[in-house]
């Protein structure tokens, strides 16, 4: 695409209708933009529209935010994908982009930077070395418009130091920058404070400058996370000086009147409070800090992070003498402690308006800027070197807590809340997620406070009174389930259920969640259920008219938690959810229609989809016909999803059409045959999140109607599709499936036409980008090639492709490369192949291939015997099967609509039975050949093999 006004006015034509109200014109705008975005110049056609001041700005923002898009979508180039923008048009925009972010507006300067930070992900430093001296450079401008676009850049390139892994290639990027940017960055801080001062009256430059002190911080902690390096080593007085000044500073120009949104003071002392580590000279004015901030909502992060401070302070032994004093203590705990865990008006707004908010933070754990998770750790923190004391003088405040709440419930409810929160903070010393409270405090008795002041809470007949301090009593059964006795848990499950028709969003929630927390529980020290199906069968219809009656409640609608513990409770009850499922399912998939139409919450989609899942598994284990009634109730629902292409349903879709095919045994129904022409559209298999569930669903047509696939003459649609995926390293694998699939379905006279191209074309892969993952794949579609179409097929096929090739499979692949084989059905199958290729191949005994034999046998005893191989080159970066994630943001894998193992080898109980049968009907039919060729082995190896003869009760001739 050339860059000229013509090109200029048309690209801004398009952005603008980007901005039509009229949905058409908008959807066929950003069609426009997608189709020119492969063409050579258009990333600079569009960055330089940017820089129009005649193009009106909203215009201009839209084609930045198409930029920062575009750039990525595209600039990161994988193995398995061909690079889209091209190497000239790379080079320019990194030659542009710095100048033409720091000149812009802010809106355009604000995407233009998470651009570059998005190209500096991927090309910095070793790319792009000169992007830290064009920022640096900048420094020395003294415009601090200019440098505040530089640090907000460079923050959002160092950001990742504070959460990437340890690496080496970390360091030496840590190391590079630090060499080129930690001097002129500290010239900056000196320079920058200087300013401070000589402008401290004035309140435009003071807020420039603060903006700019506030990124430095921001920088200075990126920097230093990974571990403290020598330059700051060295310059540490001078930074931590700055600090102090900054921390202890009060400077009332930069005060704001907003009781919510932090103003630049408040960002830029927390963000210190994140910075000093534990250095003695902070204490005092971290605590000083504390006793100013008021409640308001702007002060949150600051006096999270001045606690957090605090707490890391009191985890150390060497401040233990801090301490100490029983009065510090006390101080602490009236003083921080009991403000910050106290609920807030704010805080009660939130769970009554804001629910979800609240269950994120409360539940989910995204509370850690919080007051109360700051004052939860510092409670920890002091309770390392000060565990009797802590417990003591808190368990003083706790009873006042409780019988100030006694005397009014109605009004002192707040006082009750803060003595669970306290009493959950003093007992907590370990937990997960699974298990909730792993760890106690020995000091607190859970139980007795259970029974006392949280069991009568959720034994109370109105669900709706106090429901904050009923979300506490369900949160704290939930909260320490492990630690509670188990019959006490048991006892809390009829008291939870009630709970489910709560009018407060929290409260209902909470009670799913505890119940689905329950129902995974196991007994102590066994693998059975703490709740079984006959357990629970009782409480099934009122715990399954809570759970569906909750949906109706406001706000409940798509809730995630109660979807789970649907799911939860089938899994539970098992055959005994049969009897309400008529009812239930019609509502489940109403809930799937309303989805589709706007699918915005995956959890909930998630779970909504195992439901059904399971339901098809509960029903059809015991009435294998009712798959009809499935398929007529859920097919017209996922016709409309996959017409609609709803691409987060699509891979679910697959994976239930999946489990349904594979519940009919003798063919394929005509509704799925109708479908499988649209399965094979490239478009589908573009989509990583479709590729697994996809194959499963094509390993389903082929074993269930191999001879339907055949008339409709999509053999080598389907061998199409095999090629795309042995091609990608990351998908490679279920290319295998899926060609195994045909191997072990198809005749061999359709597979006749097609094995040597097949098989050259694993070459070529092998050749060009060799894996292990692949080659343990190879070997187990080699082996089972050799057990449905004999060895000397095998031989053969590889051999027609060069001569004597089979003797570098041998060498090269089956001797070499066998033991890095897992996963027993694998093994299973290479085990046995290799069998037949010894035991009932000619080739191998009296061929050219013969003087292999011995070292064959010797590598298939040691599959058996050996732990398997599991080295990998150092060079190699792939996928491993086994460690694809279930949940990645395109695929979905639903549990309950797991396939089921297939083994193709069903038959063959034990593959070293199989050998030395094998071997022993070989030396029938050959007297006096396997004998000397079995000698040759390992002595070892022989002592295994003679085992394997006398479990079989055969020997060899």
């Amino acid at each position: 695409m050339d860059l000229n006004e013509a090109t200029l006015l048309d690209l801004s034509a398009t952005l603008s209708q980007t901005l039509s109200p009229d949905r058409a014109v908008r959807t066929q705008a950003e069609s426009n933009l997608h189709s020119l975005a492969n063409q050579r110049g258009f990333p600079l056609v569009l960055l330089s529209l940017l820089d129009k001041d005649q193009v009106e700005l909203q215009v201009r923002v839209a084609g930045a935010i198409h930029f920062k898009n575009l750039i990525k979508a595209t600039w990161k180039v994988t193995e398995d994908s061909d690079d889209k923008i091209h190497a000239e048009d790379r080079d320019r925009i990194k030659q542009l982009i710095v100048d033409m972010m720091l000149k812009s507006p802010p809106h355009i300067q604000k995407q233009l930077s998470n651009a570059i930070a998005i190209i500096g992900q991927q090309d910095f430093p070793m790319k792009w070395p000169e992007l830290l001296q064009n920022m640096v450079q900048k420094f020395a401008s003294g415009d601090f418009h200019l440098i505040n676009g530089v640090l907000q850049t460079a923050a959002s390139i160092f950001e990742k130091y504070s959460f990437e892994m340890k690496s080496q290639k970390l360091w030496e990027e840590i190391k590079f920058v630090l060499d080129n940017f930690a001097q002129p960055f500290t010239d900056l801080m000196n320079a920058t404070m200087g300013l401070a001062k000589q402008h401290a009256a004035n309140p435009d430059a003071l807020k420039v400058i603060f903006g700019s002190l506030v990124q430095i911080a921001k920088i200075f902690y990126y920097l230093n996370y990974q571990d403290l390096p020598e330059f700051f080593e060295d310059n540490i007085t001078v930074w931590m000086n700055h600090f102090h000044e900054l921390l202890t500073s009060d400077n009332k120009i930069l005060k704001t009147e907003d009781e919510e949104e932090p103003g630049l003071l408040e960002e830029l002392k927390s963000q210190i409070c994140d910075n000093i580590g534990e250095l003695k000279q902070f204490v005092t004015a971290v605590w000083n800090l504390l006793l100013t901030v008021g409640p308001q909502v702007k002060y949150d992060l600051l006096a999270s992070n001045a606690i957090q401070f605090l707490a890391s302070v009191a985890d150390r032994q060497q401040y233990k003498s801090l301490f100490e004093d029983r009065n510090v203590l006390s101080s602490i705990c009236e003083k921080v402690i009991v403000p910050n865990i106290e609920m807030r008006d704010i805080d009660v707004e939130q769970f009554e308006d804001n629910a979800e908010e609240y269950i994120r933070r409360d539940l989910e754990g995204s509370d850690v800027d919080t007051r109360r998770r700051a004052a939860c750790d510092l409670v920890k923190g002091l309770s390392r070197y000060f565990e009797s004391q802590i417990t003591e003088i808190f368990g003083a405040y706790v009873k006042t807590m409780l019988e100030m709440y006694a005397t009014n419930p109605a009004q002192k409810w707040r006082s009750k809340d803060a003595a669970i929160y306290l009493v959950t903070s003093l007992a907590t010393r370990a937990k997960t997620a699974k298990h909730g409270i792993t760890q106690t405090n020995q000091l607190v008795d859970l139980s007795d406070f259970c029974l006392k002041y949280i069991i009568p809470d959720l034994q109370s007949q109105n669900v709706n009174e106090l429901p904050v301090i009923k979300a506490d009593a369900i949160k704290y059964v939930m909260t320490f389930r492990s630690q509670l006795p188990p019959e006490t848990i048991k006892a809390c499950l009829p008291l939870l259920i009630p709970f489910l028709r709560a009018e407060s969003h929290v409260v209902h929630t909470y009670a799913a969640a505890a119940v689905d927390k329950i129902l995974i529980m196991k007994k102590p020290g066994l693998q059975d259920a703490l709740v079984s199906s006959q357990d629970l069968a009782p409480l099934a219809e009122q715990l399954l008219t809570g759970l569906f009656g909750a949906f109706s409640l406001p706000g409940s609608t798509e809730n995630e938690y109660v979807m789970k513990c649907v799911m939860r409770s089938f899994s539970t009850l098992k055959e005994s959810v049969i009897p309400y499922l008529a009812s239930l399912l019609p509502v489940l998939t109403q809930k799937l229609q309303l989805a589709a139409k706007n699918p915005t919450r995956p959890h909930y989609n998630h779970y909504l989809f195992e439901s059904l899942g399971l339901s098809i598994r509960i029903v059809c284990k015991t009435q294998p016909q009712a798959v009809a009634n499935f398929e007529s109730v859920l097919f017209p629902v996922f016709q409309e999803i996959l017409q609609q292409d709803v691409q987060e349903f699509v891979p679910y879709v697959f994976q239930i059409l999946s489990l349904l095919l594979e519940l009919h045994t003798d063919s394929v129904p005509q509704p799925y045959m109708e479908l499988f022409q649209f399965l094979l559209m490239p478009v589908l298999w573009d989509r990583p999140g479709n590729v697994t569930p996809l194959v499963r669903l094509i390993q389903a047509y082929i074993s269930r109607g191999p001879q339907q696939i055949i008339n409709l003459d999509k053999v080598e649609a389907l061998l199409g599709v095999f090629q795309k995926l042995i091609a990608s390293k990351s998908n490679d694998h279920e290319g295998f499936y899926l060609v195994q699939s045909l191997v072990e379905h198809f005749p061999e006279q359709i597979m006749d036409k097609y094995l040597t191209s097949i098989f050259r074309l694993l070459f070529q892969r092998l050749t060009s980008s060799k894996t292990t993952k692949f080659v343990k794949s190879f070997l187990v579609f080699m082996f089972l090639v050799a057990i449905k179409y004999g060895g000397s097929k095998l031989i053969q096929t590889i051999d027609s492709i060069q001569a004597q090739m089979f003797s570098m499979v041998c060498e090269r692949l089956i001797i070499l490369e066998i033991q890095k084989v897992s996963g027993s059905t694998e093994k299973k199958i290479c085990a046995v192949g290799l069998t037949k290729l010894l035991c009932d191949t000619p080739e191998m005994t009296q061929g050219s291939y013969a003087n292999f034999w011995t070292p064959i046998l010797q590598a298939l005893v040691g599959l058996f015997e050996l732990p398997e191989d599991e080295t990998i080159p150092d060079d190699e970066h792939f996928i491993e099967i086994e460690d694809t994630p279930g949940y990645q943001t395109a695929y979905s894998q639903l549990v309950f609509v797991g396939k089921r193992n297939h083994d193709p080898l069903a038959g063959v109980a034990d593959p070293r039975v199989n050998l030395a049968q094998s071997l022993h009907k070989m030396s029938v039919a050959r007297p006096g050949m396997i004998g000397p060729l079995v000698a040759q082995m390992n002595p070892q190896a022989q002592q295994f093999l003679q085992k394997y003869l006398q479990a079989a009760n055969v020997n060899l001739s």
